[in-house]
């Protein structure tokens, strides 16, 4: 994949309100909650997708979930995209060049569920177990670094900071300070819109380790090796189905990472000792 160069229009949107609350003690003041919208992602004229969603960094989520649910192989297949308001919801409109929209078409999949289910509406089971092709993985992590990549995912979270209700999905990079990192309220959502700012940033998933707040099912290993991610950790537990998958993709994946503690579920040469 390379840097995005398709037109972008996307207008700022507030993830968080103030609303008001009665706290135990009886006391009334206001609490900053995030905020969740009805997102629409429309190609060429027609909905494919339907997510509940953190109304910011729309064009990232849109970018993502093209690519990880295999709408295109690389940016250069939108042409444009532009996030447009409205009284129900937020239609994030993407416009396909003429191979990738006719591949779409002959698909016709559609995905409608609530807070980015990411398997709500797909039309087959073999769609649903899908196995991507196998990870080449490029690095390796010490226990240190695994320690170090959970402790950076939660300094980096600065809406659930205030809010106490999104997910995370951030790439970490052995050397770099900086983590990669999309907040949202669904899950699938917040790896999506990771996808899609490396994507506009021209940066492969093999560089580094996909950190999630959530726990692992099989959808978000399948987003992760869509990104060529070849090591996941999460602060929770895995599904069995997930575990499977990631043996497939040759994916190593590292669930209940605390501190410290972790555990290792597939492919272990990706953690050095």
């Amino acid at each position: 994949m390379h840097g995005s160069h398709f037109p972008l229009r996307e207008r700022a949107h507030e993830s968080t309100v103030k609303l008001p609350r009665l706290t135990a003690n009886g006391t009334q003041d206001e609490r900053v909650v995030a905020e969740e919208s009805p997102v629409a992602l429309v190609y060429d004229g027609t909905t494919v997708a339907i997510l509940m969603a953190t109304p910011s960094d729309l064009t990232d989520l849109a970018l993502g979930f093209s690519l990880t649910e295999g709408i295109i192989e690389d940016v250069g297949e939108i042409e444009e995209l532009s996030v447009v308001p409205g009284l129900d919801g937020i239609e994030v409109r993407t416009w396909l060049s003429p191979g990738a929209g006719r591949l779409l078409k002959d698909r016709r999949r559609r995905l409608i569920g609530p807070t980015g289910c990411g398997l709500c509406g797909i039309e087959s089971l073999a769609e649903a177990n899908r196995t991507r092709r196998p990870v080449e993985r490029r690095i390796s992590l010490t226990p240190e670094q695994i320690r170090m990549s959970i402790e950076s995912l939660g300094e980096a979270q600065v809406l659930n900071r205030a809010t106490r209700a999104t997910h995370a999905a951030g790439l970490f990079r052995p050397g770099d300070h900086d983590m990669i990192l999309r907040e949202d309220v669904g899950r699938h959502n917040a790896l999506d819109k990771l996808a899609g700012a490396l994507a506009s940033e021209g940066i492969s998933g093999r560089t580094g380790a996909v950190i999630l707040t959530s726990r692992i099912s099989v959808e978000m290993v399948q987003k992760a090796a869509a990104i060529d991610a070849g090591i996941v950790i999460a602060v929770s537990a895995p599904t069995a189905l997930a575990i499977r998958t990631a043996q497939a993709a040759q994916v190593t994946l590292i669930g209940i990472a605390r501190g410290s503690d972790f555990e290792i579920f597939s492919h272990p040469a990706g953690v050095l000792r």
